[in-house]
């Protein structure tokens, strides 16, 4: 059975901006993909495990693309997404390509694992986890930054973890807020 989405993802998918193209990295099966769309996006769901993306066949507004995004090339120069989502996902040296995809006005939605995730299971590895304050600190200066968290989690299973949602380059209401001037 595919679990819901993350309740980070929830929360502030309603600031993409409505019926947009949404990328979801390293989605695997699918679950924030499915959400996305069921929400009226269009999803461009995109992980190296063809099996996982098998799960997505038919799925209305989702489109899959296989590819290794750790050892292959970048499948997203020149294109650009209203939204982009990660969870459970690190590879630093995506994250320049990551950002430069979010068009304007666009949504980044990150959220993953973070140092002390080690003593809860995996990963365990530092090049899969992210340092205290390593998102904030990578994103503060190219976007507006609309939530940030991080610390220990025990839903849906203990962790540490690291969450961002930022808007790239305009003003922004939150969810179920008035607009500016309104």
């Amino acid at each position: 059975m595919i679990e819901g989405p993350s309740p980070w993802v929830a929360r502030f998918a309603p600031l993409i901006p409505a019926g947009g193209k949404v990328l979801d990295l390293a989605c695997g099966k699918g679950r924030h993909a499915r959400f996305l769309a069921a929400a009226g996006y269009a999803v461009e769901a995109v992980d190296r495990d063809g099996d996982a993306l098998a799960t997505l066949a038919g799925v209305a507004g989702v489109t899959t693309r296989q590819a290794d995004l750790e050892g292959g090339p970048w499948p997203y120069f020149g294109v650009t997404f209203d939204g982009v989502v990660v969870t459970n996902y690190l590879h630093r040296p995506l994250l320049p390509n990551l950002f430069n995809v979010l068009g304007a006005g666009g949504v980044l939605i990150y959220e993953t694992f973070m140092v002390g995730n080690e003593r809860f299971g995996k990963p365990t590895d530092p090049a899969y986890l992210l340092r205290a304050g390593e998102l904030l600190e990578l994103v503060r200066k190219r976007f507006n930054v609309v939530a940030f968290e991080q610390g220990i989690v025990d839903q849906p299973r203990a962790a540490a973890i690291q969450r961002i949602c930022v808007r790239r380059g305009v003003d922004f209401s939150l969810p179920g807020s008035p607009l500016p001037g309104a």
